[in-house]
């Protein structure tokens, strides 16, 4: 493949700003982005409930409910299914989130328990709490994906298509940019399709509808792009080409067919 048949990746320092020992990541700041828009969002939406679904006190605690759960489920679930033999013999390791590695179905199943405990604290119903997260989800993932880009991290499989691009850390090898296509399906276009959708008071009355969209959406989106990114070096393939992103994804398409199912048997409830 000759030079202009590919492209090279933009240096992007994975580092905003630094100060002495410390640093502001783009990683980082995508984290706050995601959660502090997301909370934004998620206020509009809850207003427009009447009376609102989230009281003020509600609003304050929720991001600290989801800061945890992300942040426990997401490192515990990398540990535990993409680098298990590693960390059973380093176990502090495993504690030590700043050296990177989180896993999205992780933080999900953290964010699960952690809204679960949260609805109950707040005698919230659990579906319909998540329901308006499934809406603001994505625009997390479309941030946390653009900054696995700019980290230069997480890239796809050799390809030979014009806009193929070679990563520092891929070798001299043009890939797939799988971190791009991520943000496009997982965040952009999941998050203006549950946008419109929970605009329709139908959609809305129909408790689980959205949130088993979502699962479905980003199972169905994820289960896609990872036959274009390359599997984890420690991993591989699993089985006949199948990849863990797939095999964690499983259970989420079919929880998510459960959900949209279980709230198209609803009764529309006219006000």
């Amino acid at each position: 493949m000759n030079e202009q048949s590919y492209l090279v990746f933009p240096q992007i320092d994975p580092v905003l700003i630094e100060i002495g020992p410390l640093a502001i990541r783009w990683y980082a700041l995508a984290y706050v982005a995601g959660i502090f828009l997301g909370w934004w969002l998620l206020k509009r939406l809850s207003d427009k409930s009447s009376p609102p679904l989230l009281s003020e006190k509600a609003l304050d605690d929720i991001i600290l409910y989801a800061i945890i759960g992300i942040i426990i489920g997401g490192r515990l679930g990398y540990v535990l299914f993409y680098n298990p033999a590693y960390y059973a013999n380093h176990l502090v390791d495993a504690l030590k989130i700043w050296q990177g590695g989180m896993s999205f179905h992780g933080g999900l199943a953290g964010v699960i328990v952690a809204m679960w405990l949260f609805a109950r604290r707040f005698e919230i119903p659990y579906l319909k709490l998540t329901d308006l997260l499934a809406v603001v989800a994505p625009i997390g993932l479309f941030f946390g994906r653009v900054a696995n880009f700019i980290n230069g991290e997480l890239w796809g499989r050799a390809a030979e298509v014009p806009w193929a691009m070679v990563f520092p850390s891929g070798g001299n090898v043009p890939r797939h940019p799988s971190q791009l296509y991520e943000a496009a399906l997982e965040g952009l276009a999941l998050f203006v399709l549950l946008l419109v959708l929970v605009k329709f008071t139908a959609i809305r009355q129909k408790t689980g509808m959205l949130s088993g969209l979502f699962l479905l959406g980003y199972g169905a989106a994820r289960s896609f792009v990872e036959q274009y990114r390359e599997p984890d070096e420690q991993l591989g393939f699993l089985w006949e080409g199948f990849t863990m992103g797939q095999f964690l994804s499983t259970p989420m398409i079919l929880g998510g067919l459960f959900l949209v199912f279980y709230g198209m048997k609803q009764r529309h409830v006219a006000h």
